[in-house]
């Protein structure tokens, strides 16, 4: 369709032209633009066999403070000569302006195009025309093919991966958007940085969150109209506008829709420093959500949606289920709202016994004989640091503690108190010891006397955080990203026991007993759709000996943020699929910024990479040199470099990996088959504007890679 726009791009006419109808428009239309009404233009979502949500927000800048009223019209036929809706709404302030419309009654897989108007001073203004599309009626036995994507960061970043969608032009039902639709934060330096044409800045800062100081200094959204800002400025992009005015999107929410690795309304700025619980934000983040996503979570009968009456949390409730004719049942899971904190608490002392001897002995017998060998080596032995020979030991951890608490922000008298919380009773000898040579080396220099190591013989053998990678008191490593995976799968085995399931209940029980009977329809295919992606990235340094550190030749997880993070879950969903005899069931997800298909447990999972957001190889390179692992190291070399090689390595099941594009993916069924196309572009094109590019410049940039699924199996094509 866009070839037959000259011979430019498709974008630099959108540019040019922001307000033309991707689907044609009379000359009388074009000399009613309406763009200054309509800034975030049109979009369409949720579609079912007989209705869509129709969302436009519509402002009059000279009454900013009104309610606006708007004309909605709803067509079969781009040119709206006949009319299948025709009724005035108003968009109203108290929503900022955002209006949906959910109109019923329709037809069965039908393509209908819309538009909204608005009256002024005897003219009439127009939005471009939107195409949307109904669901094929239960048991039609047709194909269905639609995209999916996740994360779009705004800032210093350009959407070439939309544009590339918008290019192929491909017959899609609609667009599943699988999270991170924005980011709370003006320009995270950690991953962020803001240019004079893609930053954000928020109308109210001083209602925000401020983080880092100087420099570094960035807001995060944290009030009603920061989240709106944030809304605001990412729909008023024009290639964004075009995908949404093309296709119907079905959206959920992962992290950043509130706050980066949230559980609820916790938020983890702090990585434990300070109590993050922030309930107020959590509501603000979600009223924005949905003012700004064409989603009905209300049961709304026909006509405008009461985004005011849409529950919030703690009564969200935004999981949901779609069926496309025969062929398809997709539920789409919310992993976000119900979820318990991570198992290594951020703020958890690293010394401190989670699994004591007494507990551990109750799953030895279990074990395989290798592992049970292994807990019973010097390297798991602890001691009570509260007994009286250990007074000196326990001063100098004390003393320590303290130190380093102080250095993360903590008053002298905060640090004193946790101090006092967390050190005592049970600690590993694997950290303490650590500790103390650490502590010696400062008194040596001062010229005092070593306090000594503590030695384990005979001492009880018990898992602590130490164990499963956490070195510092407040951090990510050891807590979210880079866990020792056999320990962890351990601890999370013995708590999942012990808290008959509560540790790791991810989606809540509602939501798990809803989502199983999901999985029991009859359609061809069951698709789960997870924030957060099913497939294990392991790294497996346990045999590479040219690593120096011995602590580091381990196999670790890399993210215990998505599924990897509640492995005793994850095996009890996948248990259930298989022993069911699901037929057909597939996980899509994203979230990672990394490109994955694998077999886990005999389900299939596909994982799109970002839409623009940074790579998991730049944050990953990011990380280890910031730990002090340059490029040549090997540590650089496995976990940065050779990324790609790793992650296949330590996953059997793993089929495809790439964690430096940017792109998504397309899904077909047809019958028992899927076929999906990888569609990437490498991370390093994201600050380039390629709407100012030539289309051949484009597809120069992308690269499209194919698999098959079927009977459980991924095959490359």
């Amino acid at each position: 369709m866009f070839d037959r726009l000259n011979r430019r791009s498709f974008l630099q006419a959108v540019v040019a032209v922001a307000a033309s109808t991707s689907f044609g428009c009379s000359e009388e239309e074009s000399s009613r633009d309406g763009s200054k009404y309509f800034p975030q233009s049109i979009c369409s979502g949720d579609p079912r066999p007989d209705s869509v949500v129709l969302w436009v927000r519509a402002v009059d800048p000279e009454s900013a403070g009104a309610d606006t009223p708007v004309r909605l019209e709803v067509s079969t036929n781009k040119e709206f000569s006949s009319l299948v809706l025709d009724k005035r709404f108003s968009a109203l302030a108290s929503n900022d302006h955002a209006l949906k419309v959910k109109v019923t009654n329709l037809k069965a897989r039908t393509t209908y195009y819309y538009r909204f108007t608005f009256e002024k001073g005897g003219e009439t203004y127009v939005t471009a025309t939107g195409r949307t599309r109904t669901a094929p009626a239960a048991g039609d036995d047709v194909a269905v093919k639609f995209a999916f994507a996740s994360c779009q960061d705004y800032i210093g970043r350009y959407y070439n991966t939309w544009l590339k969608l918008l290019k192929l032009d491909e017959d899609l039902d609609f667009v599943v958007f699988l999270g991170d639709y924005i980011y709370e934060t003006t320009g995270d330096t950690s991953f962020q940085t803001p240019t004079s044409t893609r930053s954000i800045t928020f109308s109210e800062p001083e209602a925000a969150l401020k983080h880092g100081t100087g420099s570094v200094a960035f807001y995060a959204a944290n009030s009603l109209s920061n989240y709106r800002d944030i809304y605001k400025a990412i729909r008023s992009d024009k290639v964004i506008q075009q995908v949404h005015e093309r296709y119907p999107f079905i959206v959920m929410w992962d992290d950043h829709e509130f706050s980066d690795d949230n559980w609820g309304p916790n938020a983890t700025y702090t990585d434990g420093v300070k109590l993050e619980q922030q309930i107020d934000r959590k509501k603000n983040s979600e009223r924005a959500f949905f003012e700004y996503i064409p989603l009905d979570n209300t049961q709304a009968a026909e006509g405008a949606i009461d985004v005011a009456s849409a529950p919030v949390y703690p009564n969200t409730l935004i999981y949901r289920d779609f069926e496309f004719g025969k062929n398809l049942k997709m539920a789409v899971s919310d992993f976000r709202t119900f979820r318990p904190d991570h198992l290594i608490p951020e703020d958890a002392y690293p010394g401190h016994v989670a699994v004591t001897a007494e507990v551990l002995a109750q799953f030895l017998p279990g074990l395989p004989a290798p592992v049970q060998g292994l807990l019973q080596t010097e390297t798991f032995a602890y001691v009570n640091i509260d007994a009286p020979e250990y007074a000196a030991q326990k001063a100098a951890l004390m003393g320590a503690f303290v130190a380093e608490a102080t250095k993360s922000g903590l008053t002298q008298g905060e640090a004193t108190e946790r101090a006092q919380f967390w050190v005592k009773g049970g600690l590993a000898l694997f950290y303490v010891n650590q500790v103390l040579k650490k502590v010696n080396e400062a008194r040596a220099a001062a010229g005092a006397p070593a306090i000594p190591a503590i030695p384990a013989t005979g001492a009880p053998r018990g898992l602590s955080y130490a164990h499963m990678g956490k070195a510092g008191l407040y951090g990510i490593q050891g807590t979210r990203y880079i866990v020792v995976k056999p320990i962890f799968d351990l601890f999370a085995f013995i708590r999942y026991t012990l808290t008959r399931g509560a540790s790791e209940d991810a989606l809540g029980q509602a939501q798990q007993t809803w989502l199983q009977n999901q999985l029991k329809a009859t359609n061809t295919w069951k698709i789960i759709v997870s924030s957060v992606s099913m497939t294990s990235m392991v790294f497996d340094l346990s045999q590479k000996m040219d690593i120096p550190d011995p602590t580091l030749r381990q196999t670790f997880y890399f993210n215990v943020d998505q599924w990897d993070g509640f492995p005793t879950k994850k095996q009890e969903l996948l248990k259930f699929i298989r022993d069911n005899q699901v037929q057909n069931a597939l996980f899509v997800s994203g979230d990672i910024h990394a490109s994955f298909a694998s077999v886990e447990s005999g389900v299939p999972t596909l994982t799109t990479p970002a839409i623009s957001s940074g790579s998991i190889k730049e944050l990953a390179g990011m990380a280890v040199i910031g730990a002090g692992y340059l490029q040549g190291s090997a540590v650089h070399r496995y976990v940065v470099a050779e990324l790609n090689e790793s992650l296949a390595a330590g996953n059997p099941g793993m089929r495809y990996v790439n964690g430096d594009a940017h792109g998504f993916v397309i899904l077909e069924l047809k019958g028992n088959e899927a076929l999906a196309s990888y569609h990437l572009i490498p991370s390093t094109e994201v600050t380039k504007d390629y709407s100012l590019k030539t289309d051949a410049e484009l597809d120069a940039r992308f690269t499209r890679v194919d698999f098959r699924v079927t009977n459980g199996a991924i095959t490359k094509l």
